[in-house]
């Protein structure tokens, strides 16, 4: 079996990766990064040196232009303040709206493109690595265990029975992800969640505040320095 990892570079889909070619060898997987318009490359940066980490085949691909008519504030044609609050905070004030960080489907297009991927590769899996901590509170709908079934049941009939998803953590705490990669050995000092591109993660967007509590949740200390 073949598999095909949705890479971001981030602590979840390099858990991902790791579980993947710890099933299958890294010879029989493909990690998968897709810039999206982001206001910075350090995903990508980071997903080349988890990949090469792990020697696993490493594709890109580009699907910017898709989101050019989105104000999303992870983008870098948005003038809209990535917040720096929890991601609760942020929730009481949307009502009920997903998070500013949210892109508009961008999971639902990044599974079809690599559902595609995926056939052309002759991969039978695709592992993605949403937690149940992204879905909460609708903050990102699009991470939830609903819309990854719905996802898998379109992407196994739209691909002939040919490829189906792979969701670990779906059900799981972003602490419970980390603890399965400690477990795996994966390189977490290699990786990158902050919504800012600089030198240092900035410590206070709502995913650097997961990051930093999913392994104060385990005892140790983020190898990122903030």
């Amino acid at each position: 079996m073949k598999a095909l990892v949705l890479f971001s570079g981030g602590v979840d889909s390099s858990t991902c990766l790791a579980m993947a070619v710890k099933k299958y060898g890294a010879e029989n997987v493909t990690a998968l990064s897709i810039f999206y318009g982001q206001k910075h490359d350090k995903e990508i940066s980071a997903a080349d040196a988890v990949a090469g980490f792990y020697k696993t085949e490493h594709i890109k691909l580009d699907l910017s232009l898709i989101f050019d008519l989105s104000d999303c504030s992870l983008l870098s044609r948005s003038d809209t303040d990535i917040p720096h609050e929890s991601y609760a905070e942020q929730l009481e004030k949307t009502n009920g709206a997903p998070v500013s960080t949210y892109v508009p489907f961008r999971n639902g297009l990044f599974i079809s493109a690599a559902a595609s991927v995926a056939i052309s590769k002759g991969c039978g899996i695709i592992f993605y690595g949403a937690h149940a901590d992204d879905a909460a509170g609708n903050a990102y709908p699009d991470c939830s265990a609903e819309f990854n079934n719905a996802m898998n049941t379109a992407v196994w009939l739209g691909s002939g029975k040919q490829v189906k998803i792979e969701a670990p953590f779906v059900g799981m705490t972003k602490a419970q992800v980390v603890k399965t990669g400690l477990e795996l050995g994966v390189p977490y000092e290699l990786t990158w969640s902050c919504y800012e591109g600089g030198e240092r993660p900035c410590g206070t967007c709502g995913t650097c505040r997961d990051r930093i509590a999913a392994f104060e949740a385990n005892g140790v200390q983020d190898p990122l320095k903030y």
